[in-house]
């Protein structure tokens, strides 16, 4: 049994090690350190991150039958999640090579590989049967998920619901540029919020696809759109929560209190890490710390709270998940009086 069923994008992290600003121009070589690997997208991030916090977890992705493949299913198979990974013969696996200097926000260079032909189907009713929670991310960087207007978005998320657990959706910024940039995502977004009881986008993904606006306005228009609980990632500002007067659906799935969880508004500043090591990672930890938490019964002030403690353990590490302890652990970090960075919306 698995509480938390993580389906969709998931890659190949290659992190060269930065020990300074790392300027690239056409014809300079750049001297760096030993390469990390690791696991990353949202299935992989989210979904490891739950693991680590001691949530039963089922990972659903699609892999190549390629060097790169065997690599994150060698990785997720350490912690005994690679049992329900799609692997697609002939495809390329996707990879991104993450650019991270110290101290800095990091950038890709992504390669979307086999997640481009991810869809509905790839996901096996028998990982949803006892599943309390369908989380689905990326969708921008799989191009199945995002063409005809989200046709395949929606029928993933339909299928979480008449399965009976509640739906999640994270996304990604999308390359301007790329066909996914291009994409009508109000209209998508229409589509497929009415189907979403958590939606966690970050307020710059947010702003790209609803037009700019501040937190506050972009949430109820998301709320207007469908989702029931909008969660906004803000980065070193941390997250904005806020929430539908129509919460009856996802408490009833969650077991939530619809009292507690109705027409709120929550601003959970980001709690201080031990050392900024790097960023990789730490929204996809933060919706893996808010998911947890819904799971355990909390309320909105507790469930932001849990979320920006995780992320922050995130960043202690260089990579997405290895910073992040069992959740008594965390717990015992807000107990003892974890300092905070600034509000969350100044």
């Amino acid at each position: 049994m698995q509480d938390v069923v993580v389906a969709g994008h998931v890659c190949l992290d290659v992190m060269p090690r930065l020990d300074g600003p790392a300027a690239i121009e056409p014809g300079r070589l750049i001297e760096v350190g030993a390469a990390a690997l690791s696991t990353g997208g949202a299935v992989a991030n989210t979904g490891v991150a739950l693991h680590r916090l001691g949530v039963p977890v089922g990972l659903v992705g699609k892999v190549g039958d390629d060097l790169f493949g065997r690599a994150v299913l060698d990785l997720l198979g350490a912690d005994g999640l690679a049992a329900e990974m799609v692997v697609s013969p002939g495809e390329a696996t996707s990879y991104s090579v993450v650019i991270s200097p110290p101290g800095v926000d990091r950038c890709f260079l992504h390669c979307p590989g086999a997640n481009a032909t991810f869809g509905a189907d790839d996901v096996p009713a028998a990982a949803l049967a006892d599943a309390r929670v369908l989380h689905v991310g990326y969708p921008p960087l799989m191009a199945r998920l995002y063409a005809d207007g989200g046709t395949e978005l929606e029928r993933l998320l339909a299928r979480g619901r008449e399965a009976g657990a509640a739906t999640s959706l994270d996304l990604s910024l999308p390359d301007p540029d790329s066909p996914a940039g291009r994409v009508d995502w109000r209209a998508l977004l229409a589509r497929a919020l009415p189907l979403v009881d958590v939606f966690a986008p970050s307020l710059g993904e947010l702003a790209f696809m609803l037009g700019g606006g501040s937190p506050e306005s972009l949430a109820l228009d998301a709320l207007g759109l469908g989702a029931a609980v909008v969660a906004l990632k803000l980065g070193d500002r941390g997250l904005y929560l806020r929430t539908s007067r129509d919460v009856d659906g996802v408490c009833a799935r969650l077991g939530l209190d619809p009292a507690e969880w109705r027409d709120r508004e929550v601003s959970s500043p980001c709690f201080r890490p031990r050392e900024l090591v790097g960023t990789t990672g730490a929204g996809d930890c933060t919706i893996a710390g808010l998911l947890a938490a819904l799971l355990r019964g909390e309320g909105p002030e507790a469930a932001a709270t849990a979320a920006t403690a995780v992320g922050a353990c995130c960043v202690e590490a260089p990579d997405a998940t290895s910073g992040i302890p069992p959740w008594h652990e965390v717990a015992a970090r807000i107990a003892a009086g974890w300092p905070r960075l600034e509000a969350a919306t100044a």
